[in-house]
């Protein structure tokens, strides 16, 4: 790769990097071609783009971005690296919890989401229960709805009760 080529890929890694909210820093070096290909699939579907990268010019895309935030990351950007590129936050670590039934890779080196660094394969519960920016909305909106969906129903019952009220009161009037 001469000269050319690496700041080209260095630009392309940092305009990637900082249109990302979320990504994943992942080793996949064991995995069979075969095993790489179906990983790359299932990615595929569920929306996630899957970049094989070169360490140092990964850091030097993060390092251009002059964010202080991106740091810690570095060190994740040893050996055999790939980074998972997404659009919700849970969805590259539910994959790989997935895909790991079958294979003992990939391994989770480092994610970011949203301005926060988890660092390590043993984050990978803790990512997997990650909420989507949809799924957080759903639970407020459910969490806003509840209480006036029994404000509704108490004052339905509380109108039915006065109705037999009245009727009842009616009907000792006319007897």
């Amino acid at each position: 790769m001469n000269k050319q080529d690496k700041t080209q890929a260095i630009q392309e890694l940092k305009e990637r990097f900082a249109q990302a909210q979320f990504f994943y820093v992942t080793d996949a070096s064991t995995l069979t071609v075969a095993q790489v290909n179906s990983l790359r699939r299932k990615c595929y579907e569920q929306g996630i783009e899957m970049k094989v990268v070169k360490n140092t010019l990964a850091i030097k895309a993060l390092k251009s971005l002059e964010d202080e935030g991106y740091a810690p990351l570095y060190d994740a950007f040893e050996g055999p690296s790939s980074v998972l590129f997404t659009d919700n936050p849970s969805a590259p670590a539910r994959l790989i919890k997935a895909f790991r039934e079958t294979a003992d890779r990939p391994l989770v080196k480092a994610a970011y989401i949203d301005r926060a660094i988890f660092s390590g394969d043993d984050q990978l519960d803790v990512l997997v229960a990650l909420k989507s920016k949809d799924e957080l909305v759903g639970d407020i909106i459910m969490l806003l709805k509840s209480p006036s969906s029994n404000l509704i129903g108490a004052l339905k019952s509380g109108g039915q009760k006065i109705a037999g009220i009245l009727k009842t009161l009616e009907e000792k009037a006319s007897a």
